[in-house]
């Protein structure tokens, strides 16, 4: 007969603690994991697309079918969002200025929240929902499918040939939508303003000219090009990640919105803060 005395000791149920600092650990490991392997992907893209530059085997014809795509699913509703952005810029900040009696410097604070914060954000927005939100699921389904396990079975780098046309589109796309929300957004707080506001268009644009830079309209750009690609990467990531079938595409997708929109206001902040820095407002 077995020992008594040998016999494990059941432990009893783990404490709510122990639960606790196991699903905090592991998600903070994982969440490390899944970085690196988003900038592995990254610093891959970026390689494999010089290289494809290079050696004149970049696929210009599918790098262009997919910015088409992502002009469809952007333009109109970059247009609805950037109406607004103005609009609430220069009725807010107007009704400030209108107090301290400075109504003439509306054109300056409207057109520099717009150019600075409201086009970059906005296009980043739109891109980490509409566009990420088709690369996941494309990727995603392809994936469930099997088909990426069968480009790797014939030497076929999934990255070289899915990923890298996604991110040059991407980067296309980025900066065009950013100049679309920049003047579809000054002109809405332009017409609010010397509508609604009594700011006369001469003073409107001179303030707006003598505050608002080049400088300004090339940091607009490069966040955006910097949010899109953060976004394709991303999408990307999980779309060639997901597992589980449909579920599983879903939850790729959901999580790439999910990720590239926090991602990109966190990014966001950290770039205002270093360009306040560095690049402190000043009359042009």
């Amino acid at each position: 007969m077995k020992d008594a005395s040998t016999a494990p000791v059941d432990s009893g149920p783990a404490t709510a603690l122990q639960i606790v600092r196991h699903n905090v650990t592991g998600t903070i490991v994982s969440g490390i994991r899944t970085f690196g392997r988003a900038v592995d992907m990254g610093l891959e893209s970026v390689r494999g697309g010089v290289a494809d530059l290079i050696g004149l085997r970049f696929q210009w014809n599918e790098m262009l079918r997919q910015a088409w795509y992502l002009v469809t699913v952007t333009a109109i509703p970059a247009i609805l969002m950037a109406v607004p952005f103005g609009v609430v810029v220069s009725v807010q900040v107007g009704n400030l200025i209108h107090q301290l009696g400075a109504d003439s410097m509306i054109g300056a604070a409207g057109g520099l929240g717009v150019i600075q914060q409201g086009a970059p954000i906005a296009t980043g927005l739109l891109l980490g929902g509409a566009g990420a939100s088709a690369i996941a699921a494309d990727l995603g389904a392809r994936t469930v499918r099997e088909e990426i396990d069968a480009l790797r079975t014939m030497g076929i780098s999934p990255v070289q040939r899915l990923v890298i046309p996604r991110v040059a589109a991407m980067l296309l796309v980025a900066p065009l939508l950013n100049i679309l929300i920049i003047f579809v957004g000054v002109i809405s707080g332009y017409a609010v303003a010397i509508s609604a506001q009594n700011v006369t268009p001469g003073s409107y644009w001179a303030t707006f000219g003598s505050f608002a830079v080049v400088a300004d309209v090339w940091i607009s750009l490069a966040k955006a090009m910097l949010f899109g690609f953060l976004v394709v990467i991303v999408a990307c990531q999980r779309g060639l990640e997901a597992k589980g079938g449909p579920r599983g595409v879903a939850d790729g997708v959901n999580a790439a919105v999910v990720v590239s929109v926090a991602s990109i206001i966190l990014l966001n902040l950290v770039i205002t803060q270093v360009v306040t820095m560095f690049m402190p407002l000043r009359v042009a």
